[in-house]
């Protein structure tokens, strides 16, 4: 396998919703943010729009010299034991320094983030892999992230789309849920996985563990 081992981790209601706001307000919260460490999987994966809500400064990047980076490359400022991993395609969240984080800020983008945006990330001490023409090519950038930055096993935290790009791109080989005891029930929310096409759902899922924990959680696993 020339790519890490990726497990999909998410915490829902028990039918299925993740929204940020709401499981946090569920028994079994404290019990999810401990996980991803019995895992063994110090690398995670976030996408944009959870990144934006949680993770990034207020703002977007702006300049006026925005000639697209043009080619697949990368940037390893330096490396360490896990890395927080954000998909921005564009290349437009703002993030602090990273000089002193223990697990710095990478970054995975397409060709059309601006070298000016790339610059940036450098600036901030941040790693940077570029892949794919309009969209992440998160096939290309694992590559990467196994091959140069030595990240043998990862999670993905969410959202719901890169969620579902990861399984559409069959780059997950297992899924974790924390599933807390309680009921979303909103019709409007989504669920762990969004924007899979119709000739590849359902995907079968093969069961691995359940766990009852004592905050009335389960900790439930499969692979694929």
């Amino acid at each position: 396998m020339n790519r890490p081992y990726i497990i999909c981790h998410m915490m829902t209601s028990i039918d299925g919703r993740v929204d940020c706001a709401m499981t946090a307000k569920l028994r079994g919260v404290d019990d999810y943010y401990a996980t991803p460490e019995a895992l063994n999987a110090p690398t995670t994966v976030s996408g944009r729009h959870t990144a934006e809500l949680e993770l990034a400064l207020h703002g977007t990047f702006k300049n006026a010299q925005s000639t697209p980076a043009g080619r697949d490359c990368f940037y390893k400022e330096a490396s360490a034991a896990g890395y927080n991993v954000i998909v921005d395609s564009r290349g437009q969240l703002l993030w602090p320094d990273q000089s002193a984080e223990s697990r710095p800020l990478l970054v995975i983008t397409s060709r059309r983030a601006s070298t000016a945006y790339l610059e940036y990330l450098r600036g901030l001490h941040a790693s940077y892999i570029v892949a794919g023409e309009t969209q992440c090519d998160l096939k290309a950038a694992s590559a990467v992230l196994f091959r140069e930055f030595k990240v043998e096993r990862m999670t993905v935290v969410g959202g719901p789309i890169i969620n579902g790009a990861f399984l559409k791109a069959g780059l997950l080989d297992e899924v974790t849920l924390l599933m807390g005891p309680g009921i979303d029930g909103r019709s409007s929310e989504q669920g762990v996985f969004e924007g899979l096409p119709p000739e590849l759902s359902p995907v079968a899922l093969n069961f691995k563990s359940v766990k009852a924990l004592h905050s009335g959680a389960l900790f439930v696993s499969y692979t694929l």
